[in-house]
């Protein structure tokens, strides 16, 4: 068995299984044809850029479900700052498992690495003010749940996981609903019909409709593609009555600005959706003897 596992759930192994299904199909005809049975390999994962590593117990569990022969070494844990140039783990084991894994365990670490290091620059852009940065459900299809841990290894915090685990009341179920004011049937409905336990929160676009969630007591307000003046005000007039998260078209750039008008949360679909897979390499030495 592999080294590295921590708190790997199900759920992500279900993820590596249909990315190692995809990959593989119905065999890696190349390694078989070519490495001899008795080849044994050594790889390191080396950086080849600065940043956040995330994704060393997806990374695990590839070469795990390929070999459980194969045995992975990690010099740093989830969250861990590299440099370029250093060793983030070390795989060992049947050289034709370590070649068929190689290429899925290579993307996970990548991607999320990725995510890791954009969320850690949006974090430290906010630094000193109270504002948390916290992510969106604009994931990649089938691997929230991987990113959504990157998220935090990158120092963000997590929204809501899916439409099943929270309730937020958007422009459309709004149009939806209809009526003199919306946003208070929306929230008496959801709070008539979900656990006391969960939260309610609503998307609102102008201080009108501020005040009325704000009448209506729900617990978290978002502040869709408000300008920075408009912010502000918002954040006075909710005197901490409702925790504000700030949405909507927030880059690096303009980060700091939005912290510093004192909402609580910003939310950054591009820690997700744009963020650039990080240069990781993986190099090898085979050999026909033991592993080194």
């Amino acid at each position: 068995m592999c080294e590295i596992f921590g708190g790997f759930v199900q759920s992500h192994r279900e993820i590596v299984r249909l990315a190692l299904a995809e990959d593989i199909g119905t065999g890696d005809i190349t390694t078989r044809s070519t490495v001899p049975e008795s080849a044994r390999a050594r790889g390191v994962f080396r950086a080849k850029s600065d940043g956040i590593v995330s994704g060393i117990d997806v990374c695990a569990a590839v070469f795990d479900e390929v070999d459980q022969d194969i045995r992975l070494t990690a010099r740093l844990a989830d969250g861990g700052a590299y440099h370029k140039g250093d060793e983030i783990a070390v795989v060992e084991g049947p050289a034709r498992g370590v070649l068929t894994a190689e290429r899925v365990a290579l993307n996970f670490l990548q991607r999320l690495s990725g995510v890791a290091t954009v969320t850690s620059r949006y974090v430290e852009a906010v630094r000193g003010t109270r504002a948390r940065i916290i992510d969106t459900r604009k994931t990649t299809p089938g691997m929230r749940l991987l990113e959504k841990d990157a998220i935090r290894h990158g120092g963000g915090h997590n929204h809501r996981v899916g439409l099943s685990d929270g309730v937020l009341i958007k422009d459309n179920h709004l149009a939806a609903i209809g009526g003199e004011n919306p946003i208070r049937s929306a929230v008496e409905a959801a709070r008539s019909t979900i656990p006391h336990t969960l939260k309610v929160e609503v998307e609102v676009t102008s201080l009108e409709e501020l005040s009325q969630a704000l009448d209506a007591n729900a617990d978290v307000i978002m502040l869709d593609n408000m300008d920075r003046h408009t912010m502000a005000e918002a954040v006075r007039l909710t005197d901490g009555r409702a925790l504000l998260e700030a949405s909507g078209g927030i880059t690096y750039e303009s980060v700091r600005e939005v912290a510093e008008t004192g909402v609580d949360l910003i939310s950054v679909g591009a820690l997700t959706h744009s963020a650039p897979a990080m240069d990781i390499s993986l190099q090898f030495d085979i050999s026909q003897g033991e592993a080194r």
